[in-house]
Order: C-alpha cells, then structure tokens, then sequence
C-alpha cells in the first residue's frame, strides 16, 4: 500500500455524512474501497461500453481511483467530470475535470451530454435520493448509461460470518453501533435492494444488477480499523462503545484474528431511451 496523502485541510466532524472527506481516514477509507471494489465497478464500466471519446461524470467520487480509471479508459477524446461535496481528496489536471457539487441541491451539469453517470457508495447515505437520481438521470445523453453501486447493509448484517468467540461477537456489536450512527444520520441501509426498481421508476430501460460480497483479507481488515478510528469519537459520544472496547477491536483486527466482511455491494444499472427508438423490422 502506498502512502495516502492528506487533504489540503482536515477539519473536524461536518455534522451531516458521518464518513466525512475532512478527516486523514477518509483517504485510507477511499484506498482499501479502491482494492475491493474498483475491478467490480471497472467490468461494469466495459459491459456497458464505456471507451475512448465517452463522456462520464463521476458523482460523489471521494477519492482519486474511479475517476483516474474512467479518464485512462476515456482517452484524450473523451471527457470524465468527478464531482464531490468535498472534493478535497481530488486533484484537477489528472485527465479530469474537478468540481464541488451536490447532486441532490444542485442542477445537473451539462445536462443531457454524458454516456456514463456514475456513484458507488454514495445515495445510501442521502436523503434526497430520489432527487439525487433524477438529477443525475437528466445528465445523460439519450441512450447514456447510469451505474449506481450502493451497500445493502441489512442483507448481511455481520461484520463476522463465523461469530465463534468473544472478538467476533464483539467485532459484530461494534458493526451494529457503526450501523446505528449511520442510521441517525439518514442512511438507508437497506437501500441498494431497491436499486434496480429505482431506476425503472426513474424512467430506465434495460435495468440489470448484480452483487458484489467480499469475504476477509488484508483489505477488509483495513477498511474496518479506519473506518473505526474515522467514527471512533462519535462511538464514544454516543455511549455506543468505550475505549476499552474500541481498543480491543483494533487490536483483534491488527493480530488477524478476525475474519471480516462487508456488506453486499448492489450494482445496478440502465439505459435512459433514446428520443426516437429504431423501428422493429
């Protein structure tokens, strides 16, 4: 792993996403997501057909992977737009273009230009969901793509498939308490079920979808201790953990004891029809 570099600022607790940008877990967070998920979200970029001279937009990016794959894969005729509430983790110049956006407050850039519209792990964790798809919806070409890759974190609820002994039921409270301050602040985490019934309902044709469920290994294990360190405050605050336990947890994951997983990774995907559909013939 290489080493990840810190934002231009590191802020406290923003107060709506509890997984925040402005926080250093946040790049460590966006590096161990990168190794589980990219080559899942990369075959779905070459299902669709996504190649030289496409234009994308990369919602919510966080961090620097899916935007640096869609502008290799792109090339100097093609266009990849990454956009974030806090971009602060992504840097222009990169073969792609930068900017701070709200898909579910602000209008959709270039509405009705790009091929591919792009977000993994992003509209669990907003409210306005429905608005956040019709926005990003109305930035596709006639006959552009939408891939959306959320969690379904109340299919599989364990953070250790085999509960065999105190670290793993301890590991398994502490995913329950994550769960519930994610809760409290507005995501659904029983969102990404629902994705492929979503996008008919946002006026998509030819909507498939497939999971993506990863089982142990380094990356699992770093993911879970960052994203630990990265909320270990709001745990506290809360009264939904102590240090002791905290600690504990950390430990159990460094020793490797634990044999942790994540939740089911839905990709869902559709086509937005085209003004004037071919004649059958």
């Amino acid at each position: 792993m290489t080493s990840v570099p810190r934002p231009p600022h590191i802020d406290g607790d923003s107060g709506g996403y509890l997984l925040d940008n402005a926080r250093a877990e946040a790049g460590e967070r966006f590096v161990w997501l990168a190794e589980l998920f990219d080559r899942v979200t990369r075959g779905h970029f070459d299902r669709l057909g996504i190649g030289a001279g496409s234009r994308c937009w990369e919602v919510g990016a966080g961090g620097r992977s899916i935007p640096d794959v869609l502008a290799a894969t792109v090339g100097p005729t093609g266009y990849v737009l990454a956009t974030d509430i806090d971009p602060s983790w992504l840097e222009a110049g990169d073969g792609y273009d930068v900017r701070r956006h709200d898909v579910a407050a602000d209008p959709p850039p270039e509405p009705g230009t790009f091929d591919l519209v792009h977000a993994r792990l992003v509209l669990v964790h907003v409210p306005d969901r429905v608005r956040a798809l019709a926005t990003m919806v109305a930035a596709l070409r006639p006959g552009g793509w939408l891939l959306i890759e959320d969690a379904d974190t109340a299919l599989q609820p364990l953070a250790c498939l085999d509960d065999s002994g105190p670290a793993q039921r301890r590991a398994n409270r502490m995913r329950d308490a994550v769960r519930e301050l994610l809760t409290g602040r507005g995501a659904e985490l029983r969102y990404g079920r629902t994705l492929p019934r979503a996008l008919r309902e946002a006026g998509l044709v030819d909507v498939a979808a497939a999971g993506s469920f990863p089982v142990g290994g380094l990356a699992c294990d770093r993911l879970e201790a960052s994203t630990i360190r990265h909320v270990r405050g709001e745990l506290l605050a809360a009264g939904l953990a102590d240090d002791a336990e905290i600690d504990a947890h950390l430990a159990a994951i460094d020793a490797g004891e634990l044999d942790l997983t994540l939740a089911p990774l839905i990709s869902a995907w559709g086509r937005r029809p085209t003004e004037h559909p071919p004649a059958l013939g």
